[in-house]
């Protein structure tokens, strides 16, 4: 471990701390939940990687109809790319 980073346990007492039960019996996480912890958030992100944890995939957004519907500098769509939750599965907060 080196200076700055959190440890195993760290980010395990963390993610217990703000996930919530998830459907398939494991645990979810919001993204911007783990962003406003201000969690070192590469290593935690490492860490759902490594125990199985996996991004959720969000439903993509309606395409747009009308006169100016074809524009598409909104700026938005990077932001949707990225994933809003992330499944723990069953037992890795354990």
């Amino acid at each position: 471990m080196t200076v700055g980073q959190p440890d195993d346990e760290a980010i395990r007492t963390l993610l217990r701390r703000l996930a919530r039960p998830h459907s398939s019996g494991g645990h979810v996480v919001e993204r911007a939940t783990l962003l406003a912890e201000g969690a070192e958030f590469p290593a935690v992100m490492a860490w759902i990687g490594a125990h199985a944890g996996v991004a959720e995939t969000g439903i993509g957004a309606a395409p747009r109809r009308g006169l100016h519907g074809a524009r598409t500098s909104s700026g938005q769509d990077a932001e949707q790319l990225k994933p809003r939750r992330y499944v723990l599965p069953a037992g890795s907060l354990t």
